[in-house]
């Protein structure tokens, strides 16, 4: 069983700070994260200045935002170095070609389609002929937005990841679409996992139990941090504490139990199970009656299920009462 790679999505959490930034690829290392995942924009290459916040961040005009938050191309190359120099995974997702064409002078090895541009096709085929691994985001789109997107990007790529994704900030339970992840695996025949946007653990927990070969949150220092990510994402002890929980399933999953095999409960037969016993004094000779014998602990001696095949039988010898039965204390 492979590994479930564990994204942290830190997206614009760090507001324009390039310490954030280095200080979030640190503690998402420090919770476990394989991958630490940002979002590289340039404003005039992706929005108009018009354009519309989502309804979850009215704090400032978008154009604005992604301006201000953006890295120089040297800042993005001091990003790679330090989450390398962490042993962690470098991803981001462009959101314009011209993104895309920073990100490679990084060299990363993966891209990540975020789910507002999956049915942005020029950029999905940008994308795929750089030959990196790719993770496809679905939030947002229908099956035959995701088939058109899954085949742009295989006619040129094929190490595709789709991931199952609800756009609600923060989405509630009965909206996650696990039954999605599942039915993509089918129908892509790729890898698939969960980019989660619950305020708890439980959907990563169910998606890892399920099959996800990756399994993405957004990290934040706090909650209480300005800007679009932050208020619905994971601060760093409930990462860690999604992180321990997915590893203890995949430890879970990758050792099946043999039912049959019952060396493990030795000491706990023997002292939990129960054995035959005599209930009073038995002479020699005496056929034994349902009277006579019972079971208590320990699981030492002849197994309770036992009693009736003694029932009818001749006391062996004179057998006190209250003592742990053999065989040998029977004749036929």
């Amino acid at each position: 069983m492979s590994k479930i790679i564990i994204i942290a999505e830190v997206g614009s959490v760090h507001d324009g700070s390039f310490g954030n930034a280095l200080k979030l690829i640190e503690t998402a290392a420090d919770c476990g994260a394989n991958v630490v995942k940002f979002q590289t924009h340039i404003a005039v290459a992706e929005t108009l200045r018009d354009a519309p916040p989502p309804p979850y961040f009215t704090g400032e005009p978008r154009y604005e935002y992604f301006e201000r938050t953006a890295f120089t191309l040297e800042q993005w190359q001091a990003i790679k170095i330090h989450c390398d120099s962490l042993g962690v995974g470098f991803l981001s997702s462009p959101f314009s070609v011209e993104a895309l064409n920073l990100l490679e002078n990084l060299n990363p090895k993966s891209y990540k389609v975020a789910s507002g541009e999956v049915t942005n096709l020029p950029l999905l085929e940008a994308m795929a002929k750089t030959g990196k691994r790719i993770f496809l985001s679905s939030g947002m789109s229908s099956w035959a937005e995701l088939d058109a997107a899954v085949k742009t990007i295989r006619k040129f790529n094929s190490d595709l990841w789709v991931m199952q994704c609800t756009s609600a900030y923060p989405t509630p339970y009965e909206r996650v679409g696990l039954n999605v992840m599942v039915e993509m695996q089918t129908r892509y025949h790729s890898p698939v996992g969960l980019s989660d946007h619950t305020l708890t653990n439980y959907a990563a927990f169910a998606a890892a139990a399920m099959g996800a070969s990756v399994i993405e949150k957004h990290l934040t220092f706090s909650k209480r941090m300005y800007g679009s990510d932050a208020q619905n994402a994971a601060e760093p002890h409930e990462f860690a504490e999604m992180v321990q929980g997915v590893r203890a399933i995949e430890t879970i999953l990758a050792n099946p139990v043999n039912k049959d095999d019952l060396t493990p409960f030795r000491v706990m037969k023997e002292t939990f199970e129960k054995s035959l016993v005599s209930l009073m004094d038995i002479p020699k000779g005496v056929r034994i009656t349902e009277e006579m014998i019972g079971a208590k602990k320990p699981g030492t001696g002849i197994p309770a299920a036992r009693l009736r095949a003694f029932i009818g039988r001749k006391a062996a010898r004179d057998i006190p009462a209250d003592e742990l039965l053999r065989e040998e204390d029977f004749t036929k």
